[in-house]
């Protein structure tokens, strides 16, 4: 019965082999071949035994840092590096501005402002964007934030990203969010007590790291997540169906972003929008993260978005609004009339409003400690 059982563990660890190998031979072709050549030179030169603990030690390393291939994907689209869109494309007035973050990377940041002297007592939303593309790419979602929600918005470039310096990393992406929030800080023209935090997937991860370190100094007002995991060896194993992944210890990760052990150290106001229909992240790992969030004034919101585009709900700002509304005790009001982008091939149509008894599809909403039914 043990030899069965050890039978089956070395076919498991064998195929969870077999899919990193398939990949990294797509993904870094080069890599692959490098590490072939020095393995078989090893073997003719050292002999066998030498080879294999040379090829153990290069197959962890390799491993190790594969999560960052997974993780951060700047070049997809390919030519996000290259090309980013500017707001202008949207007729949005914008400034931008290359920051230094504390390790000397330069990274850019745009920022999109209210006409007239409105930018100077509106909120401010700083956006962090996910694991792909470049922030042109989230230019339509902020266009219909502009108008319905009436507030600046500061897109943040990850360093790698765009045309940003660098190259990503998890304690890399935290310090572009400090260097952010410290540019904002310093302008006297931005109200700074009305600085709302933003993170989508992986900026929401960006997003709590940044809001717990804020607690102290009281610099955000609110601070809004939507469709992000609880950290990402949870996600990675519920990801890949290999139990070589799920046997994989939380310290073999390279990045961590255990949101799930910071949102306790959260306790500004925090507003959680869950796609029932994500396609990468369990709906239950927001509840997760809503349940041991640290703030008195925090609202959950679930609607029948997919990961990219729950954006595109119905109600989607209305949520926003509500809530930023009862953030600074006075309502928001959208642009009036506007004309709504329409969507191309590459963004997902925008679903029919749904009956108003079901303004929202499943709401849990904790303010003032006190239970509000929507």
């Amino acid at each position: 019965m043990r030899l069965i059982r050890l039978i089956g563990f070395y076919f498991e660890v064998m195929k969870g082999i077999t899919r990193i190998v398939i990949y990294l031979s797509k993904k870094c072709q080069k890599l692959l071949v490098l590490v072939l050549i020095a393995i078989i030179a090893i073997y003719m030169t050292c002999g066998l035994t030498l080879a294999i603990i040379t090829t153990t030690i290069g197959f962890v390393y390799i491993v190790y840092n594969f999560c960052d291939y997974l993780l951060y994907n700047p070049n997809d689209p390919i030519d996000s590096r290259a090309n980013v869109l500017s707001p202008m494309a949207f007729n949005l007035s914008f400034e931008s501005h290359f920051i230094t973050t504390d390790d000397k990377i330069n990274i850019n940041v745009l920022l999109i402002k209210r006409p007239d002297n409105e930018y100077k007592w509106c909120p401010t939303i700083v956006y962090f964007h996910g694991n792909a593309g470049n922030i042109g790419h989230r230019l339509q979602n902020c266009y219909e934030l502009y108008h319905e929600i009436g507030c600046n918005i500061l897109l943040v470039e990850y360093r790698g990203y765009g045309l940003s310096g660098g190259h990503p990393s998890e304690r890399g992406l935290y310090l572009d969010a400090s260097a952010a929030l410290n540019y904002l800080m310093g302008r006297p023209d931005i109200d700074s007590h009305k600085i709302v935090v933003f993170g989508r997937s992986l900026g929401g991860a960006v997003a709590v790291e940044l809001a717990r370190r804020a607690n102290a100094g009281a610099a955000i007002a609110a601070v809004i997540i939507e469709n992000t995991f609880t950290s990402l060896p949870d996600i990675g194993r519920q990801l890949f169906n290999c139990r070589l992944i799920r046997w994989l210890p939380n310290w073999f990760y390279k990045n961590q972003f255990t949101s799930v052990d910071k949102i306790s150290e959260v306790t500004a106001p925090a507003l959680f929008i869950s796609g029932l229909s994500d396609e990468l992240i369990p709906s239950s790992m927001m509840t997760s993260l809503y349940a041991l969030c640290g703030s008195a004034h925090k609202e959950l919101h679930r609607l029948d978005g997919t990961h990219n585009f729950t954006w595109k709900c119905a109600n989607y700002y209305h949520i926003w609004r509500l809530f930023l509304a009862k953030v600074f005790q006075h309502g928001l009001q959208p642009d009036g009339p506007f004309t709504p982008l329409s969507t191309d091939s590459n963004t997902a149509p925008s679903p029919q409003p749904p009956p108003p008894q079901q303004l929202y599809n499943q709401t849990l909403i904790t303010f003032d400690d006190k239970p509000i039914d929507i």
